[in-house]
């Protein structure tokens, strides 16, 4: 008989202990297990198996409890490996989650807890069978075919032989059986030109190469080769039998990684990221957990894919805020690629131009191994134009493009060469509000204003998706005098571009243009063979994109991140300015940026249009050791939501009230509703995290009846 110590599907806090069943079989750490709970019968994962010789009676007697047997073992092999496991419970402790919540985030959907109904989609195959039989010629070819190409998709028999298939499986000549169907993720491989390196790039390399340290902070200015740098580390991994890592924040970045990476080392290679379909995802995992894949690109899921061997992370743009998991766990992918490195033994790349100011402290408190690269590929970083908006508007320009940049515009369009127009805001205005009282259109789920998009005529919200008409009245006070817009998005700059350069080809990229598949590739495949002269869309093109021909980058309203009360909201809005400005003039010709803003003197402007990263994080160090902001301290947020305000509120007073240690408690501060929820939070910050979790651990148990809603997010990326 075997003990076993299962993890119950339900992600509920007060359930977040192993509980004991039986089983006559060993089930190894990590299957899937069907069992009963309460009624019903749910999903679990074993983490302990024990053999005894006791039985079921004597097993009972001696814990006290009777026990149930399991009804059904869902894996033959663990789906998640041991250091997934060990994994999975460092982000429960790390994260304050739920172990199950940890274990169904590392998974595809076909397979998760909750998901485990869902069919893996099966393909007919055929292989020639023992038994004999009388076949025609034609029949006898078909069977010789089978054998040549065996095993065989039974649907390509059927294209090939039409009416004789169908005839094998009658008479027996053939053998149907079903595998889980593969292939059907497809990639454009690029052509292998391996650059000479240079020699800082060398440089790079001999320094990772030599060192015994296992992360390095790879802080390069755009275009200085570091993807190539990359590559040369993954080829030497790969030449010792180990498998590479490659993240990217975006699913917009994966595109042009895949061709590289896929045109260095061939057809070995699985993608992962969200736009996949759940049966392409499984596929991939599948292909990782088989070591049929020896390199992977893909997003921050990515990095719980369960490799055997792994060699070499690399996480490209690693300042970027997608790399952070919202919903519980709200794990980020950089602590995640540490822990498997450490684990592994193998080294881990962070890079970016702009790495967070978190990452540089530690780079240059040695806990990372930093590295500089300073020059450009081309030794010739663009010029910067800074335009101030508020000056070109009293000269009756136009608010959206202004005469600087519409002139740099017609210049480059005279050359044959292209230009990236970046505005971080989608949709064709921004609000609508009421000429009558003044309230913008809200959302009928959220407390913030509609985004009205003429492509479909509609009004969307950005946050939970609601689309609607454009009402005849104000749902506010009734009037029916109309709507004033204010600000624009994509959809208007794409107009006025139109508007002032008729001839042009122009692509745009934002949510809207991205929504099917497979359209980030076709954009940008477009724009790389000059099939559009201009691209414009929000931040999905400001960084990682590399193009010969684009020598001109016009950032439109780049200050606009200011605006935020959020205290990371000048890093945002440096690194949105900085990366964007790397677009331009990559290649042999000379790149140029307009920044259009309304505060040009910022210092989070000057810095990005100088390209300097040590003034700006000089600067945003001075501003963030006055408030107490990270680095210098850690932050929690504790947000609980409901559908009743007053329920909220309460709950997170009882946890302020409860709360005690070094550290501040800042609240209660009620946040805007979203998604029908009302949300209340509180912030705890101070120098010691694990007091706060501790603390934070502690009051939790002791308050099981105040979970329902809860959401702790570990130092969070933005409060407002």
């Amino acid at each position: 008989m075997y003990i076993l110590q299962c993890w119950i599907e339900h992600p509920v806090r007060t359930l977040d202990q192993t509980f004991t069943y039986l089983s006559e079989t060993e089930v190894l750490r990590g299957c899937r297990v069907r069992a009963v709970f309460g009624v019903k019968s749910l999903v679990a994962f074993v983490g302990d198996c024990a053999y005894t010789e006791e039985t079921r009676q004597q097993i009972e007697r001696r814990l006290g409890m009777k026990l149930r047997m399991i009804d059904e073992i869902i894996d033959e092999r663990p789906l998640i490996t041991d250091e997934l496991y060990e994994m999975a419970l460092w982000m429960k402790e790390t994260t304050l989650s739920p172990a199950i919540s940890c274990f169904a985030a590392m998974l595809p959907a076909k397979v998760k807890p909750a998901g485990g109904e869902r069919k893996i989609v099966m393909e007919k195959y055929v292989s020639v069978s023992d038994t004999e039989t009388n076949l025609t010629p034609k029949q006898l070819s078909a069977w010789l075919y089978v054998q040549e190409h065996q095993p065989l998709l039974y649907s390509d028999l059927r294209k090939e032989f039409p009416n004789q298939a169908r005839q094998l499986v009658e008479k027996n000549a053939v053998t149907v059986f079903e595998k889980e169907k593969r292939g059907s993720v497809k990639f454009t491989a690029g052509t292998d030109e391996k650059p000479q390196l240079t020699d800082l790039q060398k440089k790079v390399i001999q320094e990772i190469e030599s060192s015994a340290d296992t992360v390095y902070l790879l802080r390069g200015v755009t275009g200085s080769g570091k993807t190539e740098i990359y590559l040369q580390l993954a080829e030497k991994v790969l030449n010792e039998g180990r498998q590479v890592l490659i993240l990217v924040p975006e699913i917009a970045l994966t595109p042009q990684m895949i061709e590289r990476v896929s045109a260095r080392f061939g057809s070995k290679l699985a993608i992962y990221h969200s736009s996949l379909n759940p049966q392409e995802k499984y596929e991939q995992y599948r292909m990782v957990m088989n070591r049929e894949a020896s390199v992977v690109v893909g997003t921050r899921s990515a990095v719980f894919l369960p490799f055997e061997n792994l060699g070499l992370i690399v996480m490209d743009e690693e300042h970027d805020s997608s790399y952070k998991q919202d919903s519980q766990p709200c794990y980020h992918c950089r602590d995640a690629a540490v822990f498997r490195a450490q684990y592994n033994h193998c080294k881990l790349i962070l890079a970016s131009a702009t790495p967070t100011l978190e990452s540089y402290a530690r780079g240059l408190k040695k806990v990372y191994h930093l590295i500089v690269m300073d020059e450009r590929i081309n030794q010739t970083l663009p010029s910067v134009t800074i335009v101030p908006m508020r000056q070109s508007i009293r000269n009756q320009e136009s608010y959206i493009l202004s005469d600087a940049l519409k002139e740099k515009i017609t210049e480059r369009l005279e050359k044959n060469e292209q230009v990236i127009l970046l505005l971080n805001r989608r949709g064709y205005h921004a609000r609508l509000r009421c000429r009558h009282c003044g309230e913008v259109i809200r959302c009928p789920h959220c407390d913030l204003a509609m985004s009205w998009h003429r492509d479909s005529g509609k009004l969307k919200c950005h946050t939970c998706g609601t689309e609607i008409y454009l009402p005849r009245t104000c749902p506010s006070c009734g009037s029916r005098e109309g709507f004033m817009p204010y600000g624009f998005g994509t959809e208007k700059l794409e107009q006025e571009v139109r508007t002032f350069f008729p001839s042009a080809r122009i692509l745009r990229m934002d949510a809207d243009t991205t929504s099917r598949k497979n359209s980030h590739e076709k954009i940008l495949r477009s724009f790389a063979d000059h099939e559009a002269d201009i691209l414009l869309g929000t931040q999905m093109i400001a960084k990682g994109l590399d193009f010969a021909l684009v020598t001109l980058v016009g950032i439109i309203n780049g200050d606009d991140g200011l605006a935020r009360t959020d205290f990371r909201s000048c890093e945002t809005t440096f690194d949105l300015l900085m990366q964007a400005s790397g677009r331009s003039g990559r290649s042999k010709r000379t790149g140029e940026v307009v920044m259009q803003v309304f505060d040009p003197d910022h210092y989070a402007v000057t810095a990005a249009a100088a390209q300097d990263y040590d003034a700006f994080f000089t600067q945003e160090m001075h501003f963030r050791h006055s408030g107490q902001y990270p680095p210098y301290t850690y932050m929690i947020a504790v947000t609980f939501s409901s559908v009743k305000q007053d329920e909220t509120l309460q709950k997170a007073q009882v946890f302020k009230e409860g709360l005690t240690g070094s550290f501040k408690v800042i609240g209660v501060i009620s946040l805007l509703k979203t998604h029908d929820l009302y949300r209340s939070r509180i912030i705890l910050k101070g120098r010691n995290l694990d007091e706060m979790r501790a603390a934070l651990r502690d009051m939790m148990a002791a308050n099981p009846n105040l979970l329902k809603g809860i959401r702790i997010d570990i130092n969070p990326m933005y409060l407002d």
